[in-house]
C-alpha cells in the first residue's frame, strides 16, 4: 500500500436530519425561474454533462458518434455550448481522445473494476494507469463499499489515495455509490473520507443500481464539500450521476449548488451531470424556449 502524506480524520460526527434535508430540498425546488434565466440555466446544464457510454456492447462507432454529439449537440443550433466530457471504458479512451482532439472536451474513463469495485488494489491501479496512458484526462473510480460498510475506513482512504497517485495529472472523481451506503450519515462520512484522500470530485453513483442520484443525497454531499472548503480552502467538484433525465431536474440541481456552494461552483470545472439521457431533454427545452415549439425526439440521436 502506498504511504499517504495525509491522515484520515473522521472524528467529527455529522448527524443528518433527514426530514430537514428533504424539507430544504423541497423549499429550493419550489422556486420559479424566469424565462431568460431558464435559457441560461439550460445551456449551463448542457455544458456540464459527461456524455457516457458504459455498456458491454460499446463499439468504436458508438464512441465516435457520442463524441460528435459532444462537440455539436444540435446541428441547427451552432451557438450551443459543448458538453464537458465523454466518459468511456479504458479500452475506448484512445478512440475518444483522437475524435475529440482540439475540441476542449475532456475524456473521462471509469476504472478500478467499475461498477462493482471487486478487484485487488494492484488490478485497480493497473487499470487506472492504462486509462491515463491512453489519454484519459479524468478517472472515475468506485470505492470498496463492502469495506466501507464494515468500518474499514483506513482501507478505503488508502485505496483512494493510491488511485489518486496513479492518476498522475488526470483528475480523480470518486464514486461513492450512495444507493448502497444505506444512510445519509454514511454518505457524509464517505464524502469526507474521499475528499481527505485527495478526490478532485465526489460522485453519487455508477448509474448501474437504484437509487442513483437523488437531491437529498446530493445536498448532503454539497454540504460536505462546503465544510471541506471552509476547513482547507480547497474546492472539490460534485457529480450527481444516474436518474437525472429531465431539464427541470437539472435546473433544480443547479439551484442546490448555487444556494449551498455559490456561483464559483457553477462551472464544468466543479460541477457535472452524469446523465447522457438528460442531453436530449435539455436540447428539446432550449428549442422550445427559443422557438415556442417542441421538436420530436426523432430529431435527436438516442445515446
Amino acid at each position: 500500500m502506498i504511504e499517504s502524506s495525509r491522515t484520515l480524520d473522521l472524528s467529527k460526527p455529522h448527524p443528518i436530519d433527514q426530514v430537514g434535508v428533504e424539507a430544504r430540498v423541497a423549499r429550493l425546488n419550489s422556486r420559479s425561474v424566469k424565462k431568460e434565466s431558464k435559457i441560461e440555466a439550460l445551456k449551463m446544464a448542457l455544458s456540464m454533462i459527461d456524455l457516457t457510454t458504459l455498456e458491454g456492447m460499446d463499439t468504436e462507432g458508438k464512441v465516435i458518434q457520442l463524441c460528435q454529439k459532444a462537440i455539436k449537440p444540435h446541428a441547427n443550433l451552432p451557438d450551443l455550448p459543448k458538453v464537458a466530457a465523454v466518459c468511456v471504458y479504458p479500452n475506448m479512451v484512445s478512440v475518444a481522445k483522437e475524435r475529440l482532439k482540439g475540441s476542449g472536451i475532456h475524456v473521462a474513463s471509469v476504472a478500478t473494476a467499475f461498477p462493482s469495485g471487486m478487484a485487488t488494489l494492484d488490478e485497480k491501479l493497473e487499470e487506472t494507469k492504462k486509462a491515463v496512458d491512453q489519454g484519459a484526462d479524468e478517472v472515475d473510480m468506485v470505492i470498496s463499499r463492502g469495506k466501507f460498510l464494515k468500518g474499514e475506513y483506513n482501507y478505503v482512504f488508502d485505496e483512494i489515495k493510491a488511485v489518486k497517485e496513479a492518476c498522475a495529472q488526470a483528475h480523480l472523481k470518486v464514486i461513492l455509490e450512495t444507493g448502497e451506503l444505506q444512510t445519509l450519515e454514511n454518505v457524509r462520512k464517505a464524502s469526507d473520507l474521499a475528499m481527505q484522500a485527495g478526490a478532485d470530485f465526489i460522485k453519487t453513483s455508477t448509474g448501474k443500481i437504484q437509487p442513483a442520484a437523488t437531491q437529498p443525497v446530493t445536498l448532503v454531499m454539497l454540504e460536505a464539500i462546503r465544510d471541506h472548503y471552509y476547513q482547507t480552502g480547497q474546492m472539490v467538484g460534485m457529480k450527481p450521476a444516474g436518474g437525472i433525465r429531465k431539464a427541470k431536474q437539472a435546473i433544480q440541481y443547479l439551484v442546490l449548488v448555487k444556494e449551498t456552494l455559490g456561483n464559483e461552483w457553477l462551472t464544468p470545472d466543479y460541477f457535472r451531470f452524469g446523465a447522457s439521457s438528460l442531453t436530449n431533454d435539455l436540447l428539446m427545452q432550449i428549442v422550445k424556449q427559443q422557438t415556442g415549439v417542441y421538436q420530436s425526439l426523432n430529431y435527436f440521436s438516442n445515446d
